[in-house]
């Protein structure tokens, strides 16, 4: 029993042909593709209204030079969103609580902004793995630490959005089978149980949403230093 809690992380195969790219590319069907038309749909405006906002958000911290990055940045926030929203529909998987495809996601991003820094400013990318002030014995033990801090980032982005993802799923897996276990001997309990479950799939939609925008804003920020 506990072991098929862990199967609904399992990639979905066909054939023994891997779904996942399916899964991932499956959300982008779902947006309102775009036309030349003055007068457009409800639809087309809120999805226009919806990018335009998070654009706004994501490149507020940066300078003028960033704004490049809006298009990746934009686009890799309206891909996680998706996924991680679709994820909570039933029978469906969700690719983000895969760690392989978020270090995927977040290495070379994470390497983009350093080379970008590297190449712009060096001493400033530099000068970060060094406090001013510091005491000179001190130094060696800080640069070490600071260099860590900086590999370590596309991993930490990686096992966050990895672990809220699954976290959430395994809670709403483990509530659903208490609710439909208690309910033949105490429904008063069972429907206590459901409504902690109701709950708590809001609280995943709202995580789902809040998780993809943290990924992309944190990118937003290492691109800022």
């Amino acid at each position: 029993m506990n072991l098929s809690f862990f199967d609904q992380f399992s990639s979905p195969s066909f054939l023994g042909i891997p779904l996942v790219l399916i899964a991932m590319t499956f959300p982008a069907l779902l947006l309102p593709s775009l036309d030349n038309r003055w007068i457009t749909n409800r639809l087309s405006t809120l999805q226009l209204w919806f990018i335009n906002l998070v654009t706004k958000q994501l490149m507020m911290p940066l300078d003028k030079k960033g704004h490049k990055w809006a298009l990746i940045l934009t686009s890799l926030m309206i891909f996680l969103l998706l996924i991680n929203l679709l994820g909570l529909l039933p029978y469906t998987f969700t690719p983000t609580t895969q760690l392989s495809m978020n270090l995927a996601l977040a290495f070379p991003l994470w390497l983009a902004t350093l080379l970008t820094g590297l190449r712009n400013q060096p001493s400033i990318s530099l000068g970060h793995l060094l406090p001013e002030g510091t005491p000179t014995p001190l130094i060696p033990a800080l640069i070490l630490i600071e260099t860590t801090s900086l590999l370590i980032r596309p991993l930490a982005l990686g096992v966050r959005l990895t672990a809220n993802l699954t976290a959430g799923h395994l809670l709403i897996q483990l509530i659903s089978t208490a609710t439909a276990a208690l309910f033949p001997t105490m429904p008063a309990v069972s429907l206590l149980t459901l409504l902690i479950l109701l709950l708590l799939t809001i609280l995943e939609v709202a995580v789902a949403m809040i998780q993809a925008y943290v990924f992309v804003l944190l990118l937003s920020l290492y691109l800022q230093e």
